[in-house]
Order: C-alpha cells, then sequence, then structure tokens
C-alpha cells in the first residue's frame, strides 16, 4: 500500500471501501472517457462498469482526476473495471446550464488551488473573485499565483491591490520562465498532498509545472502579443507526482469558469458584503433598490467598490437563474409571475388602444 499512500490513500478513503468492492485506484489522468489511475502495483487502465455509467445522473456522478475508485480487476491484472466512485473530500467543479449533476468536474480531492494569473493583462479582480467562490465552495483552499510578475513595472503596487482584492487569500508573485519565487509553494506541495493549476490558457500553468517538476513535461505554446493570450498547449487534465512527493494536477486553459453551487463560496468570496447585510433593515434584502440597505449605504459613501458590488450582484443572479432551474416549485412560481405580469401588459395595452379610440 506504500504506492497508495505516496498519491495521498488515508483513512477517509478506506473507511469507505467495502470488503467486496475490489481494490483502490486513484485517477491520474483522463481523456475523453478514457482513464489511467494508480494502483498498489503500478499504473493501469480503467474501464467504467456499465452499472456506474447508467447509475450516474449525470457528469458531476462520473470519475474526474484525483478520484479514488473502487476497481475490479481483470482476470490478467492488466485492466481495471471501475465500480463506483468513492465519497470525495473536495471537488473542483464548473458549473453547466441545467441542473447541479452537470456540472463538470474538473479535479477531486483536492488540498490546494492554485489559480494562476498574470501580472499583465490576463490580472482582473471580477474573474478571480468567480474562481475563489468555485474553489472554496467545493472545498479546496485557493492560492493566487500573479505569474510574468517580471513584466510588471510595481509589483509592490501590484501585490498591495491584490492584498486589498482578496483579504485572508494567500498571494505570491512568480515568474515561472525565469524560476523565481518558486519556494515559498513547497509549503502547500508537501508529500501525499493535491494541487491543482487552475487559469487561463497562456498564464503559464504548463512553464510553472515543468518547472516544478524538473523537466518539459507538458508542451508550452505561443502567446500572442495583440492580447497576450496563450494556445490551449494542455489538452487533457493529468495529475503528476512531484520529487519531493507532492501532487499536481494540471488542467487546460479556461475559457470560462460558470459556477455551479457556489452559494458558500460567495460568502466567502465577498465576505465584507455579508458583513455589511446582516445590518439591513429586510433580512432578505437583495441589496438592490431596498430601504436601509446596509450595502447600499456603503457604496453611496464609497465604502465598497462598485465594481466589486456589481460583480456580486451577477454572481448572485447567476447562482439564482441556476437554482430556479434546478428547483421544480421555483420554477413554476417563477412561470407564474411571468404570466402575471403578462397579463397585465395585454391589459394595459387593450386600455391604451381604448383611449386612442
Amino acid at each position: 500500500m506504500e504506492l497508495l499512500a505516496t498519491y495521498g490513500w488515508n483513512s477517509h478513503f478506506a473507511q469507505h471501501l467495502g470488503a467486496d468492492d475490489g481494490i483502490p485506484v486513484r485517477v491520474i489522468s483522463e481523456q475523453r472517457g478514457l482513464y489511467r489511475a494508480v494502483s498498489a502495483s503500478g499504473e493501469l487502465p480503467v474501464e467504467l462498469s456499465g452499472r456506474l455509467r447508467f447509475e450516474a445522473a449525470g457528469p458531476r456522478e462520473l470519475p474526474a482526476v484525483g478520484d479514488w475508485l473502487a476497481v475490479r480487476l481483470s482476470t490478467d491484472g492488466r485492466m481495471g473495471l471501475a465500480a463506483r466512485v468513492l465519497p470525495r473530500t473536495s471537488v473542483i467543479a464548473r458549473g453547466a446550464a441545467g441542473r447541479p449533476s452537470q456540472e463538470q468536474i474538473l479535479a477531486a480531492n483536492v488540498d490546494t488551488a492554485f489559480v494562476v494569473t498574470t501580472a499583465d493583462r490576463d490580472f482582473n479582480p471580477r474573474r478571480l473573485e468567480r474562481y475563489l467562490s468555485v474553489i472554496w465552495s467545493g472545498g479546496a483552499r485557493p492560492v493566487l499565483l500573479l505569474n510574468k510578475i517580471d513584466l510588471h513595472p510595481d509589483r509592490a503596487g501590484l501585490m498591495a491591490q491584490a492584498g486589498l482584492a482578496f483579504p485572508g487569500v494567500d498571494i505570491h508573485a512568480l515568474s515561472a520562465l525565469h524560476g523565481r519565487g518558486l519556494d515559498p509553494l513547497r509549503e502547500y506541495l508537501k508529500p501525499a498532498r493535491t494541487s491543482v493549476l487552475l487559469g487561463s490558457s497562456g498564464v503559464g500553468k504548463s512553464t510553472l509545472l515543468n518547472r516544478l517538476i524538473g523537466q518539459d513535461l507538458q508542451r508550452l505554446g505561443d502567446v500572442r502579443a495583440s492580447d497576450q493570450r496563450g494556445r490551449h498547449t494542455t489538452s487533457s487534465r493529468q495529475m503528476f507526482l512531484l520529487p519531493n512527493g507532492g501532487l499536481l494536477i494540471d488542467t487546460p486553459g479556461l475559457r470560462e469558469l460558470r459556477l455551479g453551487d457556489a452559494a458558500p463560496g460567495l460568502s466567502r468570496t465577498f465576505a465584507d458584503i455579508e458583513s455589511l447585510s446582516a445590518r439591513c433593515r429586510f433580512r432578505d434584502c437583495r441589496h438592490t433598490d431596498e430601504p436601509g440597505c446596509a450595502v447600499l449605504e456603503a457604496l453611496r459613501e464609497g465604502l465598497l467598490a462598485r465594481s466589486h458590488y456589481d460583480n456580486y450582484i451577477k454572481l448572485l443572479k447567476e447562482q439564482e437563474y441556476q437554482r430556479r432551474r434546478e428547483d421544480p416549485a421555483m420554477k413554476a412560481n417563477a412561470k407564474r409571475r411571468w404570466k402575471s405580469v403578462h397579463k397585465d401588459l395585454r391589459f394595459i395595452k387593450k386600455l391604451k388602444r381604448g383611449e386612442e379610440r
């Protein structure tokens, strides 16, 4: 079991493996439904059982990189058949339109999620707030990495700006290309601990991974000079064992990160607004036009950045939209409300036509 322990096997997962479940393996790569995993004996390809595919309500219930599976070996021991996914400790999930079961799991059983951005055009606090909400909601620890710091004329100013924008989040400035600022990352990349790299294409995730591994395992792509965007050189999610024993999952660049069920993460990402909301006159205040709203008062007094507030409201609306689609009762209420609105509009039009006559 020594190899399994190297890949993070512990008592949490062991307690969920039944005597008749077969052997435990951890998924280290997935591409188009093809899986590779690590068992106590080494790597092997894994297929999903028909029952696992049939009973899965959606992509969220299918294996992802980082998952532990209960697997039965083929007679020659060269292939595994996955019977079920063991309960996860955390997930990094990208939401999809529809029910939560349609969320795409980017990585599972992750301790730390590195959000890689650059110190130039990619630094976007509003997009980073979205990342933080997803990570906190999934149960992982977010760490913000400002890559290509050598390209920014005011490193201290950028770090101060990021610190004010994201209180309580560890932030590190580095240059993956030149190998600078990497030492603090060792604190997160301890043996048997799992981390994941998240971010847009062209921010240097593959370069950072190659630096941490000590060799060029991931192919690098060019970055367009016009907009500093990169090509998707990483085409699949894959877990790597680092020389010091840490585990790091690389992911393709994300063009869009739609929220799933990120309510807990929103509360932590926008803790300042959540704190203000406790002083609102109404408990169900939506912070848009209600009287006695402490959030709007702080906005008027300049104590709250308009862009920060706007993004909070935008993400709340996105969450509400998802819940309406998922909850039949909310969906029915919304339908009744809009029928009433349309009925009133038709009545008003009739009145106007009558006045015109």
